[in-house]
C-alpha cells in the first residue's frame, strides 16, 4: 500500500481543498443531513455553524496576537532548581587578616608622593583629549616621581608569596550593598537562568549592608554572603572601586570570575575556566570603548619606561564590569594618575598596569564591546562584551549595564522613596522622563529585537523570571510590585503563572512559570 493510499484511508488528503471549498462541502452535508427539516430548522443549523466558524475566527486571531506561538512550557522556578549546587567552603578569615595586615604594613611603609592628587576634569568627557591635554593635566614633581618610582620597586620586592592551602576551587565572585543589592538580585538570577552551576559569593562592605533573610535564601543556591568587616578595617577603602580588588583577595576562590552588581550574563559562562585564553594566561580582562589616558609619568613609575613616556596612549583599556582572575598565577599585584579623571575613572586599569609592570602575562578579548540601546530610542541600555572561548567571531556573553540598572524596583516600585529600610529615589514605572516609562507603561521590549535576532539571543524574558522570582518569591517580594511585574510579563513576553495545577490570579504565587515558544 502507498503512502498516498495510507493518507487516503486514514482520511487526511493530500491536496485538500481551499477553505471555501471546506465550508461549501460542509454546509452541503448539513442541507443533506437535514434534508427532511423545515425552514426554521435549517436556520437554526446554519447560524449554529456559524458561530462556531465565528469563534473559530476569534481564537485564532488572539493566538496570533500573543508575543509567540501557543506552545507552553512550565517548569519549577530556575532558583528552586539551583538548591544542589554546593556552597563555597568559607575563608580562612584569621590567616587572610593576618595577610592582610603584613601587606598594609609594607604599603604604608612605601608610600607614593605625594600621598594625594587633585583630579580635575578634562574639558570634555565625550571627545578623546588630545596629547598635550594628557601630558599637561597632573603636574608631579621630578623629585615625588624618583620617590614613587624607588617606592613601586621595594613594594613589589616584599610581596608576599602565594599563600598555598588558603584558597581552591572555581567560583564567582560579585559585590551588593546599598542600592547595589536590588542590581545584584538581577544579576544572580541571571546567572541561574543561564545555566551557571558555580557556587557564588556576594560581598558587602559590613553588617550594616547585609540582608540576614536574604544571605539564607541565598545560601539555597550555592551563594554564600560575606563581610569584608570580617577580615579588614573597611574604614580604610576610601572609595567603592578599592572593593573590587578586596573581595577578589579575601575571596575563598582560587580562580574567579569577578562581575559588578549591575553586569548581567545573557549566556552560561561557566565554559570560560576551561577555554584557552584563560588556562594559557590566568588572566581574562574585556575592553572599554578608549585608548589609555594616563600620565606620561605612570610608565616611569611602575618600570616600563625609563623616562616620562607616551608609550601607553595606545594601548586598550579594560573594561572591569567582569574579569578572570586567577590568584595563584597573578598573586603580586596607584588611581588618579592611571586615566587622570577622564572618563572611566576607577579600578578597571589598575589590573593592567599592574600586569605589565609585573611583565606578566593577560588575554584582552579581541572583540569590540557593543552598545545596546533602548529599543526605539538614541538612549543606551549598557555594554555588550563578548564570549573570551569565541575568538574568532564576536558573540555576546556580558551585558554590563552601566546606564540602565536592572533592579525591579528601580523599575516597578511605587513609593519606594519613603522605604527607609530600602529607598529607590524614583523608579522608572513613576518616572515620566525615564528612558523605558513607556515601554513599562505600553507593555513593550526594552531591547530591540532586530538586536537581538542579529546576535541570536534574547536574554530579555529570562531577566524578567529572575525579576518576578524578586518581586513574588524573595524576601523584597511586595503585593503590588508582583502584580505589576507579572502582568507586564504576561503582556510582553507571554507567560503564564500556575498554582496547584490551575491558572492563578497575579499576584497569586503560582509555583510554575509557563513561557510560550515559537
Amino acid at each position: 500500500m502507498s503512502a498516498l493510499q495510507t493518507m487516503i484511508i486514514l482520511g487526511d488528503d493530500p491536496d485538500p481543498p481551499p477553505p471555501t471549498h471546506r465550508l461549501r462541502n460542509t454546509l452541503r452535508k448539513i442541507r443533506r443531513f437535514h434534508k427532511g427539516g423545515s425552514p426554521r430548522q435549517h436556520i437554526v443549523v446554519l447560524f449554529g455553524w456559524l458561530l462556531i466558524i465565528y469563534l473559530v475566527f476569534r481564537l485564532q486571531r488572539y493566538l496570533l496576537s500573543r508575543p509567540s506561538s501557543p506552545f507552553l512550557l512550565c517548569e519549577t522556578p530556575t532558583h528552586e532548581q539551583s538548591h544542589n549546587i554546593v556552597l563555597p567552603h568559607s575563608p580562612n578569615t584569621e590567616s587572610l587578616s593576618r595577610a592582610w595586615k603584613t601587606l598594609q604594613a609594607i604599603y604604608d611603609a612605601h608610600p607614593p608622593q605625594p600621598l594625594e592628587l587633585t583630579l580635575k576634569s578634562f574639558k570634555s568627557l565625550s571627545d578623546f583629549p588630545d596629547l598635550e591635554d594628557i601630558k599637561n593635566h597632573t603636574h608631579i614633581s621630578k623629585e615625588d616621581a624618583e620617590v614613587t618610582r624607588h617606592n613601586h620597586v621595594q613594594v613589589t620586592k616584599k610581596l608576599l608569596p602565594y599563600p598555598n592551602g588558603l584558597f581552591s576551587g572555581q567560583g564567582i565572585v560579585m559585590l551588593a550593598g546599598g542600592r547595589y543589592t536590588g542590581f545584584a538580585t538581577t544579576g544572580l538570577g541571571m546567572l541561574r537562568e543561564v545555566g551557571s552551576k558555580l557556587p557564588v559569593e556576594i560581598w558587602v562592605k559590613d553588617h550594616e549592608e547585609e540582608n540576614d533573610e536574604w544571605c539564607k535564601e541565598l545560601a539555597n543556591e550555592g551563594i554564600a554572603c560575606r563581610r569584608l568587616s570580617d577580615f579588614m578595617d573597611t574604614k580604610l577603602l576610601e572609595h567603592g572601586y578599592q572593593l573590587k580588588i578586596s573581595s577578589i583577595f579575601f575571596s575563598s576562590f582560587e580562580q574567579i570570575l569577578f562581575l559588578d552588581a549591575d553586569n548581567v550574563p545573557v549566556r552560561n559562562p561557566d565554559g570560560i575556566f576551561k577555554s584557552k585564553a584563560f588556562t594559557d594566561t590566568g588572566v581574562i580582562l574585556w575592553p572599554d570603548y578608549w585608548t589609555h589616558t594616563g600620565a606620561p609619568l605612570l610608565p616611569y613609575i611602575v618600570g616600563l619606561s625609563d623616562a616620562a613616556s607616551e608609550v601607553l596612549r595606545n594601548d586598550q583599556t579594560a573594561e572591569s564590569g567582569q574579569l578572570m582572575w586567577d590568584k595563584r598565577r597573578h598573586w603580586k599585584h596607584y588611581y588618579t594618575l592611571i586615566s587622570q579623571g577622564w572618563a572611566g575613572w576607577g579600578d578597571k586599569d589598575t589590573f593592567t598596569i599592574a600586569l605589565q609592570s609585573l611583565r606578566q602575562d593577560f588575554y584582552m578579548v579581541p572583540h569590540k564591546l557593543v552598545t545596546l540601546f533602548v529599543n526605539g530610542s538614541s538612549s543606551g541600555i549598557g555594554m555588550l562584551q563578548a564570549d573570551p572561548t569565541k575568538p574568532a567571531a564576536y558573540e555576546p556573553m556580558f551585558l554590563h549595564s552601566n546606564i540602565i540598572k536592572w533592579s525591579i524596583r528601580g523599575f516597578f516600585c511605587s513609593g519606594c522613596a519613603n522605604d527607609e529600610k530600602d529607598p529607590v529615589a524614583l523608579s522608572a514605572w513613576e518616572d515620566a522622563g525615564s528612558s523605558i516609562n513607556s515601554h513599562l507603561k505600553e507593555h513593550r521590549r526594552i531591547f530591540s529585537m532586530e538586536h537581538m535576532q542579529a546576535m541570536q539571543i534574547d536574554p530579555e524574558p529570562l531577566i524578567w523570571k529572575s525579576f518576578e522570582h524578586v518581586a513574588c518569591r524573595s524576601v523584597w517580594k511586595r503585593p503590588d510590585l508582583c502584580n505589576r511585574t507579572r502582568e507586564h510579563m504576561e503582556k510582553t513576553f507571554g507567560y503564564e503563572f500556575y498554582g496547584d495545577g490551575r491558572s492563578s490570579n497575579l499576584g497569586g504565587g503560582g509555583d510554575q512559570i509557563c513561557h510560550r515558544v515559537g
